[in-house]
């Protein structure tokens, strides 16, 4: 198996700033990449905030939580990743744009680096054919909040090597996260069963069956969810959300699938949700508050 010194994580949004805060904490060097030079240095100072707020709570000392930050550092240029071990791409949920990243990346790489995606939904095997190193090419798809939720599907595609895999599984073992193997379908197995469910609340209030609050309110208190389904589409972003639906609609080509037009009128107008400041709540004042 590949031995892992040094992680470069590439896109510094909210999932990426969340895996460098998982892998730094797990002990290993984080190298930092986005395609803005300005996010990086931001996303160091969000994953700062985030560890201090776990040493207020008590849940990190406060050494280790200084080492873990001293472990993350911003790299401004691709070539600047050829020492890495593994890269983990994180980019917009897009084919294309990941894609283009890992064509971009790929030239600057030795030989030994594995390359993985923590793509939501979209074909390893596709992803891992744009490259020069399909074997040693795998999904690790870290769920949201990266810091706190401790599943890791592990995806193979068609021709992710038996070392690749292993690696990757004793990678993200590592840090302390459980793994579940899942096949190159779309959306592999927590999206292709959450989604379409989400999705399905979205209908349910553009039908008119019930509001935002009624329909989050019976599904936390009548099927026990932590989170109401509008609500965890919000923390998601919508644009995500609809992004999953697309590739399972395209994917297996079945109408259950469709996008709630709701939610694409919700995307197209910029409502997505908790980084956003709006989507099936308004996040401008203290508490959110229902927009529908």
């Amino acid at each position: 198996m590949s031995a892992i010194r040094r992680v470069t994580v590439i896109g510094a949004g909210q999932m990426g700033l969340g895996i460098s805060q998982v892998v730094a904490l797990g002990g290993y060097e984080v190298g930092l990449y986005d395609a803005d030079p300005a996010r990086p240095p931001q996303a160091i100072v969000a994953v700062a905030a985030s560890l201090a707020r776990n040493v207020a709570r008590g849940g990190l000392a406060t050494a280790e939580a200084d080492a873990a930050l001293a472990r993350i550092r911003p790299v401004e240029t691709l070539a600047e990743v050829a020492g890495a071990d593994l890269v983990i791409e994180a980019a917009t949920e897009d084919e294309a744009v990941k894609k283009a990243v890992f064509a971009a990346l790929t030239p600057h790489l030795s030989a030994d680096t594995l390359l993985s995606s923590n793509t939501s939904s979209i074909s390893i095997t596709r992803l891992a054919s744009s490259t020069d190193r399909p074997d040693r090419f795998i999904g690790l798809h870290f769920m949201k909040p990266a810091p706190v939720m401790k599943l890791v599907e592990i995806v193979r595609g068609i021709a992710t090597s038996k070392s690749t895999f292993e690696s990757a599984v004793a990678f993200a073992e590592s840090l302390g996260k459980t793994t579940t193997e899942a096949e190159d379908f779309p959306a592999f197995i927590v999206n292709r069963i959450l989604v379409p469910m989400l999705n399905e609340a979205i209908y349910t209030l553009y039908e008119g069956v019930g509001n935002v609050a009624s329909i989050d309110k019976a599904l936390r208190l009548g099927a026990n969810h932590p989170m109401g389904p509008l609500e965890l589409a919000d923390f998601m972003g919508l644009d995500v959300v609809l992004a999953i639906m697309n590739v399972l609609h395209d994917g297996l080509a079945d109408s259950k699938y469709r996008p709630c037009p709701l939610l694409v009128k919700y995307v197209e107008a910029g409502w997505l949700g908790r980084k956003s400041g709006r989507g099936f709540y308004d996040y401008s004042g203290e508490v959110p508050e229902p927009t529908r």
